[in-house]
């Protein structure tokens, strides 16, 4: 399973996870953003389950597989999509999406925003 949230710097926090129920002395996250090194990234084991999370460029998509105990190749089940791969078989995808900033809440304040930073409207009777 994957999950996103803004990063900093045009990036993306990308939380890799699998199930706590998973049995297996190892997984690690293999794909584009890490040069397929089958050591690179492992998941670390909590009591909610396995997880990774890397920060990767925004608006980009990527192509990964999860490798059990460094011989068991598996796809995330709730990846973005699935692209083939050379081996006859499928990778998953994940598309990083460009986050817009959210919009500043300022209650019952009127905010005008002007070139040198905002102003405040304030009742004058």
């Amino acid at each position: 399973m994957i999950t996103k949230r803004p990063g900093r710097d045009g990036k993306v926090r990308v939380t890799f996870a699998m199930p706590a129920a998973i049995w297996a002395d190892s997984i690690h996250v293999v794909g584009d953003f890490n040069g397929w090194d089958e050591r690179a990234t492992p998941l670390r084991q909590t009591e909610s389950g396995w997880m990774v999370t890397l920060e990767l460029e925004a608006g980009t998509s990527y192509q990964y597989r999860y490798l059990f105990d460094g011989s068991d190749w598996q796809n995330d089940w709730h990846a973005d999509g699935y692209v083939r791969n050379r081996f006859g078989g499928d990778n998953s995808l994940v598309i990083t999406p460009e986050f817009q900033p959210p919009e500043p809440e300022y209650g019952d304040e009127r905010v005008i925003p002007f070139s040198r930073g905002r102003r405040r409207l304030v009742p004058t009777g």
